[in-house]
C-alpha cells in the first residue's frame, strides 16, 4: 500500500525500493573514490576472518572494493537483481539485504582464510540471485517462478562457479551470501505462499464461507 509523504503525495514502495538500490550502488562509487584518494585506507574495514576488529567488516565490506574494475563488475548485477527485489517494495529490499549481509559476512568471518581481507558487493549479488530463484520455489507464484527462471538462466553458471574454492577470490562470501538469499526467501514466504496453488485457492474459498 502506498504511504503518504508530508506533502500528501503518495509514494510507491517499489519506487522507494529502486531508489534504495540505486542509492546503495551510488554509495559504493563514492566510497571507492574516497578510498582511492585516501591511498586505499578504507580497505582495512573489510572482513578479516576470526579477528575481532574484522567483525565491523560485516557492515562495511559490501560497500568497499579493491578498485574501479572490481566495483564496475559488481554494479550491473547488483542493480539488475536489486531492481527485481525492489518490485516487492523498499521493506523487502532492506530485509533481504540485511539477511544476506549478516549471513554472508558472518560466514566469511568464520571460514575465510587467515590473514585475508574480504571486500565487495559480490556476496550481496549472489544472495540477491538466490533469493529471486528461491522465492519462486517457496512462494509458488507464477510471476516469481518466471523471474526465478530468468535469473537462473542468466546467473546460474556464475552462481555455481563462484562458490567453488579459488585463490584470490572471496568464494566464502559468495557461498554464504547465496545461503543468506535462500534463507531470506524461506523466512519471508508466508504460510499461504508456500501452499500448492490449488490448496491456496481452496483455503481462500473456505475462509470466505
Amino acid at each position: 500500500m502506498a504511504t503518504e509523504q508530508a506533502t500528501g503525495t503518495p509514494t510507491d514502495p517499489r519506487v522507494a525500493g529502486l531508489k534504495l538500490v540505486v542509492g546503495m550502488a551510488a554509495l559504493m562509487w563514492v566510497l571507492e573514490v574516497v578510498d582511492v584518494a585516501a591511498d586505499h585506507r578504507l580497505d582495512r574495514y573489510g572482513i578479516e576472518p576470526r579477528e575481532a576488529d574484522g567483525l565491523l567488516g560485516i557492515l562495511f565490506a559490501p560497500f568497499l572494493h579493491v578498485g574501479f574494475g572490481h566495483l564496475a563488475g559488481n554494479t550491473v548485477p547488483f542493480l539488475a537483481l536489486g531492481a527485481g527485489i525492489a518490485l516487492s517494495g523498499i521493506a523487502r529490499v532492506a530485509i533481504v539485504t540485511a539477511i544476506v549481509g549478516v549471513v554472508g559476512g558472518l560466514g566469511t568471518w568464520l571460514t575465510g582464510s587467515d590473514n585475508s581481507v574480504h571486500l565487495g558487493a559480490s556476496g550481496l549479488v549472489f544472495g540477491y540471485a538466490t533469493y529471486l530463484i528461491s522465492r519462486g520455489v517457496f512462494e509458488r507464484n507464477l510471476v516469481h517462478l518466471a523471474v526465478a527462471a530468468v535469473v537462473a538462466a542468466g546467473y546460474g553458471g556464475v552462481l555455481l562457479g563462484g562458490i567453488l574454492p579459488e585463490d584470490g577470490v572471496s568464494w566464502q562470501g559468495h557461498l554464504f551470501g547465496a545461503i543468506g538469499g535462500i534463507l531470506a526467501a524461506r523466512l519471508l514466504a508466508s504460510e499461504e505462499d508456500r501452499m500448492h496453488p490449488r490448496a491456496r485457492a481452496r483455503a481462500r474459498r473456505e475462509a470466505a464461507i
